[in-house]
């Protein structure tokens, strides 16, 4: 990881293809927006506006940026905000250390996770919003709204499996279900058990198959997408969500994976 902070100091303005994560970039973003408001050190408007549109792509991120970030596009912007806003360079320090808190121990928490980490920059490449959205709600349900999470984590797969028909160009039922949808898919990118003669093979494909099935069965007992009778007390706990989520994005990852390789 490279000392960012030394690079600054030095008044070097750094690539930010050097960046190695989204924390190295956001601890980056803050330094300029520190060196802005202080006069620290050199403050780069086109990276700004780079770094600045990057976060904004993802609606977790998005939503985790200070407001002043999200409202201002350039560096003069929040030049004009922080100066009538705070009077001394130690204030404006704390304020931008403390907004940028959220956001920061977010993209920690994921560094310290790989399989999270490669799943977001897949779904980044697969390049659909919608798709992203539903994995960084599923991540943000997973312990305050397990049967929203198990709920989304369903949906996930669904529109993973129907962006890959749509650039495929294979037509297919609005109203099918997931099943009908995966079969769809897995026969396209020769997923199916049938397509195979090795023993291992058809037991892995199979597995999988399983997994969607048990993901739509899941959300439809245990999610929050249809009401419950007066006799179902039950309900899951965060490591049943923790379940679903992982085991979505890991098929998710697959198929983008399968997907882009054919």
């Amino acid at each position: 990881m490279q000392d960012i902070c030394g690079l600054i100091e030095e008044d070097a303005i750094p690539d930010l293809n050097d960046f190695e994560s989204d924390f190295e970039k956001a601890e980056y973003l803050q330094r300029l927006l520190i060196n802005m408001s202080t006069n620290d050190g050199p403050a780069d408007n086109d990276h700004y506006v780079e770094l600045r549109k990057y976060f904004l792509k993802d609606s977790k991120t998005k939503q985790l940026l200070p407001k002043y970030v999200r409202n201002c596009r350039g560096l003069h912007q929040f030049w004009q905000f922080i100066k009538h806003t705070l009077p001394t360079y130690a204030e404006r320090r704390q304020l931008i250390w403390n907004d940028f808190n959220e956001l920061l121990n977010h993209l920690e928490g994921q560094e310290e996770v790989p399989l999270i980490e490669t799943i977001d920059e897949n779904l980044r490449i697969f390049n659909s919003e919608h798709v992203l959205n539903h994995w960084n709600k599923a991540l943000g349900r997973k312990e305050n709204d397990p049967e929203g999470a198990i709920t989304i984590s369903r949906t996930l797969i669904e529109s993973v499996l129907k962006h890959i028909l749509d650039e495929r160009e294979i037509s297919y039922n609005s109203n099918a279900s997931l099943h009908e949808i995966y079969k769809l898919v897995a026969n396209e990118l020769k997923l199916s058990p049938e397509q195979h003669d090795i023993t291992i093979f058809k037991q892995i494909l199979g597995g999988c198959s399983s997994v969607v099935n048990g993901l739509g069965n899941l959300r439809n007992i245990h999610g929050d997408a249809h009401g419950k009778g007066k006799a179902q007390h039950y309900r899951p706990s965060t490591r049943h969500a923790e379940l679903a989520v992982n085991l979505a994005g890991s098929m998710a990852l697959f198929l983008i994976q399968t997907h882009q390789e054919n």
